[in-house]
């Protein structure tokens, strides 16, 4: 339409936003203009691309990824790519609207989990293009006043259908007086070949302390279970947490310790069980995600 989109998505995990954000990726690349997927936190941008890539490779759409990871040398050909209009699509974190990140031509701004950005970053984001259109994705159900108060004259989409074989989920708050028959309940699980997260608050708002729940936590369950216990938490360099993840995916490990930093759009549907510590110290949205 020659009116700019400012859309919102919204669709339960597993639902297809982000098939929905290719193919809209792959329409403005066919109509000769650039894209930008952001993403929250950077485990979720590497799973977005390790997912889009081939998609995109297979349609001749080129897609490159750019996080604070991506340093020098290698960050090189992608800037240029992006200001030469070679790179079709990207996707990435914060750094993907940096003053340095220049954009051939940009027509259209994915925002994924958007609650988790403020209005400037999208705005900075979508500045990048010549009124690029803007499509804000979320798993979380926002009511439709929020939406109005919060996004104004947004208009807004509902995937509604269940991913296949979509289970109920069952949820038990349990007091902290039977911390051990949760760990008993875990040890039984583990032994039928199951996984399961195990999250712990942010304690305070320092990293310091956040990642102390998280370890100790972790020391506590390793006594119990041995070497099949991962931790992952926000003071892990990129690759230690990659790693962390990839082992718990792969099923090396069977208990993955976190903080929130798994809060969204991390992918491992056999992991069946999930632990909060300190539900009460969450948001709404935040346990709408873990869930």
């Amino acid at each position: 339409k020659p009116e700019r989109m400012l859309r919102l998505l919204q669709g339960d995990v597993g639902s297809g936003k982000t098939v929905v954000a290719m193919m809209a990726m792959a329409q403005a690349a066919e109509n000769g203009f650039q894209s930008a997927l952001m993403a929250p936190a950077e485990v979720l941008a590497r799973q977005h691309f390790a997912t889009l890539e081939p998609l995109a490779r297979s349609a001749g759409i080129r897609l490159a990824i750019l996080t604070g990871r991506e340093k020098g040398k290698e960050r090189e050909p992608i800037l240029e790519g992006l200001a030469n209009g070679s790179i079709h699509a990207v996707v990435g974190t914060h750094a993907l609207f940096q003053d340095a990140v220049a954009y051939h031509r940009l027509g259209l701004a994915v925002v994924d989990e958007q609650h988790r950005f403020g209005v400037h970053q999208r705005l900075a984001l979508s500045s990048k293009g010549e009124a690029a259109d803007l499509l804000v994705m979320t798993a979380t159900p926002i009511p439709r006043t929020l939406v109005l108060t919060a996004f104004g004259d947004m208009d807004v989409s509902k995937l509604t259908g269940k991913p296949a074989g979509r289970q109920p989920v069952k949820t038990v708050s349990l007091p902290f007086e039977r911390m051990e028959d949760v760990i008993d309940r875990i040890g039984a699980a583990l032994k039928e070949g199951k996984k399961a997260y195990w999250i712990c608050p942010l304690v305070e708002e320092t990293e310091e302390t956040d990642a102390t729940a998280a370890i100790d936590r972790h020391r506590d369950l390793a006594d119990r279970f041995g070497d099949q216990v991962a931790l992952v938490h926000g003071r892990l360099s990129g690759p230690e947490k990659d790693a962390a993840m990839a082992s718990f995916k792969s099923g090396q490990n069977r208990v993955l310790v976190a903080t929130t930093v798994v809060e969204v759009g991390v992918d491992v549907p056999d992991a069946t069980i999930m632990v909060i510590e300190h539900a009460e110290r969450f948001g709404l949205s935040q346990l709408h995600q873990l869930r």
